[in-house]
């Protein structure tokens, strides 16, 4: 293969890949984030039952986006780092502190509030700063001769917070889907009359970003007016909408989680296409950004052909082994 295949195919595996953490682990952060709109203990420990089997092997995906991109685009790698060093350092301590969190709560009365606190606020908290890290990428960062030319804070806006919080709502939708998909009872009706709130949040937060892109003329609305095909995605995000909404009227518990998965996909085709053929918008492409051609060789046939089809793997067993509905006298 060479350089040029190379490159294009590690692009595409780690886009792949950033679908399946966003979608997987979205859904788990969602309901880390439902988690604390609920005092009731018959709601929360189902809640944790329904994420349990699924949150630590979902963030292996994460592992696997890192280390393909220190690998495979250190130039991207390096430009992330340096940009976004404060929001990484957020995510890092969220991370760790919804996984203790998630331990040691089930082995701690005395500590329950806190632990309780620890997992909403790490699962909040880490849906926030991916949020804000995406506004940030779509106003451009200070790129000069592929590096990074601001400052720790040339990631923070008022558009990046807002797509933080646009985030954090789009995830605790996702979460509300799983858990109607995944519990009975109590539990699922709880989250079913949430569901529409999240989808009116969420599509807030998703129109005001689109305002403030063209209000502000950031280069995304110039392609926008250029490649008109894209004007698809927010057809095909209505669609969703409807289907997500459908799904709760008709008290089919498969539709609302399947219907905001496809939302998060078109709105992840919607910003790939809008990008590329930039990594770093629009500063760096997938060529630029690319190791030598003896670095993507070594990782195809070590990282590309063993780890992830392993990972994948298991990712699709566990899942295959738990499916179905949690049954566990909760409710």
């Amino acid at each position: 293969m060479d350089a040029e295949s190379l490159a294009y195919f590690w692009a595409a595996l780690i886009a792949f890949s950033i679908v399946v953490y966003v979608i997987l682990d979205g859904f788990d952060l969602g309901v880390g984030i439902l988690f604390g709109l609920t005092p009731d203990e018959d709601h929360r420990s189902p809640m944790m039952h329904a994420i349990a089997p699924f949150w630590d092997g979902n963030e292996t995906w994460l592992i696997l986006i890192a280390a393909s991109l220190f690998g495979a685009f250190p130039v991207v790698y390096a430009i992330f780092l340096s940009a976004f060093y404060l929001p990484a350092l957020l995510l890092l301590i969220g991370l760790i502190f919804r996984g203790v969190a998630f331990e040691f709560r089930e082995r701690s009365e005395r500590m329950r509030p806190v632990w309780d606190i620890g997992f909403w606020l790490g699962s909040t908290v880490v849906a926030f700063v991916q949020g804000a890290a995406i506004g940030a990428m779509i106003r451009e960062l200070p790129v000069v001769d592929r590096q990074f030319a601001g400052d720790s804070w040339s990631w923070f806006s008022p558009f990046a917070i807002l797509c933080g919080f646009g985030l954090v709502c789009g995830y605790a939708l996702l979460g509300a889907g799983w858990l109607v998909h995944k519990t009975d009872g109590r539990v699922r009706e709880w989250a079913y009359r949430r569901i529409p709130w999240l989808v009116l949040g969420t599509i807030l937060f998703m129109v005001g970003a689109f305002v403030v892109t063209l209000d502000t003329h950031l280069r995304v609305a110039d392609l926008w007016a250029e490649r008109h095909w894209l004007w698809l995605f927010p057809i095909l995000g209505v669609l969703a909408v409807g289907g997500i909404l459908a799904g709760v009227r008709l008290r089919r518990d498969e539709l609302p989680f399947r219907a905001t998965v496809a939302l998060f996909l078109i709105a992840f085709a919607s910003l790939a296409c809008s990008f590329w053929p930039w990594m770093i918008p629009y500063s760096v492409t997938v060529l630029d950004a690319a190791a030598p051609v003896q670095s993507l060789t070594f990782l195809f046939y070590g990282a590309g052909l063993v780890v992830f089809p392993i990972v994948l793997a298991y990712t699709i067993g566990v899942y295959a082994i738990f499916r179905g509905k949690l049954h566990d006298g909760y409710d």
